[in-house]
């Protein structure tokens, strides 16, 4: 009975951890800046790209792990994922990355296969 017991605790357990949730609190995921980002706006002129994802399946696996790439990208300033309108914003340095990579980033993401972008948007076509 003991092994039963413990077997279906850790199968519970495994479900908890890798299961995709998403909550209304949590349906904007935003990171803040890094001190050596932080640097880049003040030495050059920052940008904003949106535009849209498919196939985003879950907040805390697909937006978090597109956010985290785009984030740690060189050039970038700061990414943010909206879940529920499937939508990114970023922060770039024009100097260092364009938005055609910023793309590029977000479709390899997972093998390059999960993720499509399309409706972009940036504040140079604007200029």
């Amino acid at each position: 009975m003991n092994f039963k017991k413990t077997f279906l605790a850790i199968i519970l357990a495994g479900f908890i951890f890798t299961s995709c949730k998403q909550t209304a609190a949590e349906a904007t995921t935003e990171t803040a800046a890094t001190p050596a980002t932080e640097t880049l706006a003040a030495t050059g002129k920052i940008e904003t790209a949106s535009f849209n994802i498919e196939g985003m399946s879950c907040e805390v696996m697909c937006a978090s792990k597109i956010q985290k790439e785009l984030t740690k990208t060189e050039g970038v300033q700061k990414a943010t994922i909206d879940f529920e309108k499937k939508t990114a914003t970023v922060e770039y340095d024009p100097g260092l990355i364009t938005p055609e990579k910023l793309i590029e980033t977000v479709e390899a993401v997972n093998g390059g296969e999960s993720y499509k972008v399309s409706n972009l948007k940036s504040t140079a076509d604007q200029a």
